[in-house]
């Protein structure tokens, strides 16, 4: 009975969290269309405010949904088992403690996922107004390809779309950072974007990842620790129910109280979601070990040299450090000490580019990062070649486009010796 009742509960979760997941896609959707439909007679587009203000509000449900099972299991904790349920005082304060350090940082971090904005493109991705007004403009592709590739010769950009092209954005108008992708949910560009996730009604990306992998640690913690807890009397009570009359019982064995109720659902509900947590937290580990977005793990990035799906990794130490930092102090806490600004990530150059000849990497431990010469996008720590480096791979692309060359020239790229 109880099992099916929690069995009940989570799928019903589930689907709550899908259908406001599909009315997200559906609206973002339908005020697209209406907006292009309004625009382009030149009317006021009123149901559109109606429509964003509909899916914003049932955008709080499964969040809402959460906290109200997080106040429950609280009650049903502090109060209906430890208080009314263990006779043991000094059990009762070493069960207090630990629960009270889980759930004060399960809801720290769960509430850093939810409230964290998620980082945007800077205004150097922004096409200036003069040629934004000539992309507008231009109807070829190829035109407006040629637009974007000037713009783009002084951004760090390393990643292209599945034809090679500049990765731009008509919605937001911004030219995509490596690694940024568009969510349709929050309608906006957001920097290695993870993915959409409605239960905690926020963009997973740049910003508050490492929040986000917290939320899960702390919440599986949080689960693992009710249901070892509760397991015992959770044995104890389905015992109970399970006879006839309280008279049977021992006199060792607990009485029957309401507070069973709350016990035997609430060993349910965290075994339930321990499952749950287990296998997401589990596959975001294997991305952080892998320097990959959920994004990148579905669809590998695209360089000059093609796809591949470890460009971004650069071992399992340093992928750790891009997302936790470098000082082990701070990696269970959630505050941000993830590495770089969101908009230039290192990679690793595993094969030799088509559109050059060769390329030499030679370290040079003796020169120190103050006499090179970069632009203020390049002040990143996770740089891996330098803007003026960069400009010259887009104007080669340029001019491959004009003129091929049969000469082929050797490009010797220093790099920073790391720290």
């Amino acid at each position: 009975m109880f099992y099916t009742e929690a069995l009940y509960l989570v799928s019903w979760s589930y689907i709550i969290a899908r259908l406001t997941s599909l009315f997200h896609i559906f609206c973002y959707r339908d005020v697209t269309r209406r907006h292009s439909l309004l625009h382009s007679r030149g009317g006021k587009m009123a149901p559109t405010h109606v429509l964003r203000c509909c899916q914003r509000g049932l955008a709080w449900i499964p969040v809402i949904f959460i906290a109200l099972v997080v106040c429950w299991s609280y009650y049903a904790y502090v109060v209906e088992l430890c208080i009314f349920t263990i006779p043991s005082i000094g059990e009762q304060i070493v069960y207090l403690i630990f629960f009270h350090l889980s759930f004060v940082m399960f809801v720290w971090s769960y509430w850093k996922t939810i409230f964290t904005k998620p980082a945007n493109p800077s205004k150097e991705f922004c096409l200036p107004k003069a040629e934004k007004e000539r992309y507008e403009k231009e109807e070829r592709p190829e035109s407006q390809q040629e637009i974007l590739w000037r713009a783009a010769s002084s951004l760090p950009l390393y990643t292209r779309t599945g034809a090679g092209a500049i990765r731009y954005c008509d919605r937001c108008q911004v030219i995509k950072p490596d690694r940024c992708h568009h969510c349709s949910a929050c309608d906006m560009c957001v920097l290695k974007m993870d993915h959409h996730c409605p239960w905690v009604n926020n963009c997973v990306g740049f910003s508050n990842y490492k929040f986000f992998i917290l939320f899960l640690a702390y919440s599986l913690v949080y689960c693992l620790f009710i249901a070892a807890t509760v397991l015992q009397y959770f044995i104890k009570f389905w015992t109970l129910c399970r006879r006839k009359s309280a008279e049977n019982c021992p006199k060792n064995e607990l009485t029957d109280t309401p507070a069973k109720f709350h016990v035997l659902f609430l060993f349910f509900v965290a075994a339930m979601f321990c499952i749950s947590i287990l296998s997401l937290f589990s596959y975001h580990l294997w991305l952080v070990g892998k320097n990959r977005s959920t994004i990148e793990a579905f669809r590998a990035p695209v360089f000059r040299t093609g796809s591949d799906k470890n460009g971004f990794s650069l071992g399992f130490r340093k992928n750790i450090a891009q997302v936790f930092g470098d000082q082990k102090k701070y990696w269970l806490l959630p505050v941000f000490t993830s590495q770089g600004d969101g908009l230039t990530f290192p990679t690793r150059l595993v094969n030799t580019d088509v559109e050059q000849a060769t390329v030499t990497l030679q370290s040079e431990p003796s020169k120190s990062a103050a006499d090179i010469t970069v632009s203020p996008l390049s002040e990143s720590q996770n740089r891996l070649l330098s803007n003026e480096q960069h400009a010259n791979n887009i104007g080669d692309h340029l001019a491959n486009d004009t003129l091929k060359s049969a000469e082929s020239e050797t490009i010797t790229i220093s790099m920073e010796s790391e720290s």
